[in-house]
């Protein structure tokens, strides 16, 4: 079996990075080193800092360059790092945008501006603004459950005629609409959705942007590289041997970056506390995810 792939700009195997704060609440830059590392090594080929499982409300302009400066300089050259630069204001983006690029980011994640909802005429002016600002590749951010909306399908296809914008982190939940811009560009698409890993993949996805990474970043990895040796039901099996953590971190109500640090505290790993307003998970939470990732570990 051949399927040929679309370039994946940023890599195919990426983690949308939690950001590790200290006990006291401060920016945990040797713990994110830490935490990069391994997630370098268990088969992530980049790394997005910032998003919002990196808590982008609530970290400061200068954690987020910081964030950067550190990450880049565990890693080097071994994974791409993108860098989280999406808000509301457009002029914001930008200033955010200029500024990951000088700390040594490979490309930008921008989501549709939030609250506001804005047309999408304004949506389209918002992301043309941004990578007309800056020389890095822009993924745009597609999740509108979260942000109140969509970037439609006639917008990411006329977005895709820009030559900064190269990729798609998509959180849209509609596969239909999903497959038409496939159809019709050459924008590299990211599931931002654990569960449609290797469904996305098998229509010509570029790969995946992962929460649950920050706690197993190998079992998505399998999934892709026993896609593209051929073997489609080994694929389909690892996909589904991760259903149970991937709901208890993404489906269980909490947000993916109260989890993920719950379950990285338990392991020993850098996570740390989360900011106001979340609240961290409470000790049955913690427990329930100790073990689906015990059971994952096992399969």
């Amino acid at each position: 079996m051949t399927l040929t792939h679309r370039p994946a700009p940023f890599g195919r195997a990426l983690c949308a990075m939690i950001t590790p704060f200290t006990a006291s609440g401060a920016l945990d830059l040797d713990g994110a080193q830490r935490l990069a590392g391994r997630l370098v090594a268990e088969g992530c080929d980049g790394l997005v800092l910032s998003g919002t499982t990196g808590e982008s409300p609530t970290t400061t302009d200068a954690e987020k360059t910081e964030l950067i400066r550190a990450v880049r300089a565990a890693v080097g050259d071994r994974a791409t790092i993108v860098a989280g630069v999406g808000t509301a204001d457009t002029r914001h983006t930008v200033e955010l945008a200029l500024a990951a690029e000088k700390a040594g980011a490979d490309g930008l994640l921008a989501v549709t501006p939030y609250y506001s909802r804005p047309p999408q005429d304004a949506v389209e002016m918002h992301f043309r603004t941004l990578a007309d600002a800056c020389g890095l590749p822009v993924a745009l951010y597609d999740i509108p459950g979260r942000t109140g909306t969509r970037i439609e399908p006639e917008t990411m296809i006329r977005l895709a005629a820009h030559p900064r914008i190269v990729a798609v982190k998509d959180c849209a939940y509609d596969l239909l609409g999903t497959q038409k811009v496939l159809a019709e560009t050459e924008l590299a698409y990211y599931t931002g959705c654990d569960e449609y890993v290797l469904a996305l993949y098998a229509i010509g996805g570029a790969g995946y942007i992962s929460t649950v990474a920050n706690v197993a970043p190998w079992p998505f990895r399998a999934v892709i590289d026993a896609f593209d040796a051929g073997d489609t039901a080994e694929a389909a099996r690892l996909q589904r041997a991760t259903v149970r953590l991937t709901e208890l971190m993404m489906g269980s109500g909490l947000p993916g970056t109260v989890t993920a640090k719950a379950l990285l505290g338990r392991l020993g790993l850098p996570g740390g506390p989360v900011r106001a307003p979340l609240r961290p998970a409470d000790r049955e939470t913690a427990d329930g995810l100790l073990r689906a990732y015990e059971r994952l570990v096992s399969t």
